[in-house]
Order: C-alpha cells, then sequence, then structure tokens
C-alpha cells in the first residue's frame, strides 16, 4: 500500500489516501512521528500502529480538556474515552494524568462527599450510592464517610427548616416530603423520628 496524498483537516488531524483512496484521519503529530509522507509504502502492521498512537494521543489531548472543564476520576474520564478511542487508548491516558498529579480519586471524593452531604443533605447510603457511580470505590467512600458521621435525623431536620419549610401541614403534603426523604435514602425509622417534631395532627 502507497500514501498517495496527505490533507490537513480541523483539530489537527491529517487525512490518509492510500493508493488513491481516502483510508483513515489520524492526529498529526502521530503522522508526523511515523516518518510516513506522499510516495511512502505502509503496511497494514504500520497503519494498524499509526492509528493506535493516534488513538492515544487523542484520548490524552480529550482527557486533559475534560479536567479543565471540571474534577473527574479515574471512572469517569475512562468511561468517556473508551468509547471513543478503545479501552487501551484511554487507560494510557488516564495513566498518564495520574502521573502528572492531574488526577486524585480520595481528594475528589471528599470534595464529592461534602456536596452530598453537606449541601444535599444525602443520607449515607444515598451518599454513598452516588460515590460509586463516580467510580470511588467503597473502602474510600466509607473512609471517607465515617469520618463524615452524618446524623440522618440531624439532617432531615436540616430539610424540613429548608427545602421543605414552605409545604404546608397536612397529610397530602407530609406524605410527598416522606417520599422524598425516602428517595434521599433515608429510613422511615428517621424520617418518623424527626419528622414527628415538625408535623402533627391538630
Amino acid at each position: 500500500m502507497i500514501i498517495t496524498a496527505v490533507e490537513p483537516r480541523r483539530k489537527n488531524m491529517t487525512a490518509l489516501y492510500i493508493d488513491g483512496e481516502y483510508a483513515l484521519s489520524v492526529d498529526t503529530m502521530s503522522f508526523m512521528d511515523s516518518g510516513k509522507k506522499i510516495g511512502s509504502e505502509i503496511t497494514d502492521e504500520e497503519l494498524y500502529e499509526l492509528t493506535e498512537n493516534s488513538n492515544i494521543n487523542r484520548a490524552k489531548e480529550k482527557a486533559l480538556n475534560l479536567i479543565e472543564y471540571r474534577a473527574r476520576t479515574h471512572k469517569e474520564i475512562e468511561d468517556r474515552l473508551t468509547p471513543l478511542f478503545g479501552q487501551k487508548a484511554a487507560r494510557l491516558a488516564v495513566e498518564r494524568l495520574e502521573q502528572l498529579g492531574l488526577i486524585n480519586d480520595k481528594a475528589l471524593a471528599y470534595e464529592y462527599a461534602e456536596t452530598l452531604i453537606g449541601k444535599k443533605h444525602f443520607s449515607r447510603s444515598r451518599a454513598a450510592f452516588e460515590m460509586a457511580k463516580k467510580g470511588i470505590d467503597k473502602d474510600t467512600a466509607d473512609e471517607i464517610l465515617d469520618e463524615m458521621d452524618p446524623d440522618p435525623v440531624e439532617h432531615i431536620k436540616i430539610l424540613l427548616d429548608t427545602k421543605f419549610s414552605r409545604y404546608p401541614n397536612d397529610e397530602k403534603n407530609r406524605t410527598k416530603i416522606i417520599n422524598s426523604l425516602k428517595t434521599m435514602g433515608y429510613s422511615w425509622y428517621d424520617i418518623n423520628e424527626a419528622m414527628g417534631e415538625y408535623f402533627y395532627d391538630d
């Protein structure tokens, strides 16, 4: 196979034409590093290697863009990159960010737990569930939540004083509040204890 033409594309990409037909686009840096040019012969193995190198470079660039927008966990970044560039490229991109100190799952886990418990007032179980979805391992989540030691009844009381304070004291609205608190992960026992001090029948 012979590279018969190359054309610049957007976002630092280069289109390769092989034997007179468009074959694929790779990032320009990978193509330059390959030493290939118009008229060069390229084997299937070399084309595969070029594609792999391109995917790795593009995955690293995309990973940097992702964390520039907001902090993300190892799993979040890898999950975003894998469908675009393949598992190997995604893994290598994440490893590179870790080497540079740009990913710190534990620090992010603390920050996220503060949001879930301190701001949203989720229950411990709901916070643990949300942290797991972010790719934060169970041991790390448990350690952080143990340190925070959220009191479920006190958090429900805070919600009753803030988020639910506008609700009228009637059966229909008490049911809405109970359902909302259950969605936030609170048990009926804790809900009943907290609400007993706020709502009562005349």
